[in-house]
């Protein structure tokens, strides 16, 4: 007679599993209300330094409309994209909202204790 599997193949709580992730994720989605997330200028020195990262990008895609095989062509599109995905990340500014410490420990413990529930779930009893 087979045992019957639960969360992960282990012989762990399903229920469990699904409590810890209903916690985990509500503990997630308080935290990441409570956060504002802006965005500042990007400056290299004393001038603004978006034109610049775009021009690797624009070669790149030039190069691509011109022979759409061309090596330097997806090297410089690609190389393009990733200095502007970097350099958007780089000039994120998050700040934490002000909240009572009540909220905060509520928030952290949902979270954390989610993520226990989980992990003990699919551990083998």
């Amino acid at each position: 007679m087979e045992t019957e599997r639960g969360a992960g193949g282990t012989s762990g709580g399903i229920g469990l599993f699904i409590f810890g992730l209903g916690m985990a994720v509500a503990g997630a989605y308080l935290l990441t209300n409570q956060v504002t997330v802006t965005s500042g200028f990007w400056h290299f020195g004393n001038f603004n330094a978006f034109g610049l990262s775009l021009v690797p990008l624009l070669i790149g895609v030039g190069l691509l409309f011109f022979d759409g095989r061309s090596i330097p062509g997806w090297i410089l599109t690609f190389a393009g994209a990733l200095i502007i995905l970097a350099g958007i990340l780089v000039n994120l500014e998050i700040y934490f909202r002000p909240t009572s410490l009540f909220n905060t420990l509520l928030m952290l413990t949902l979270l954390a204790g989610g993520i226990g529930l989980v992990a003990r779930s699919l551990r083998a009893q």
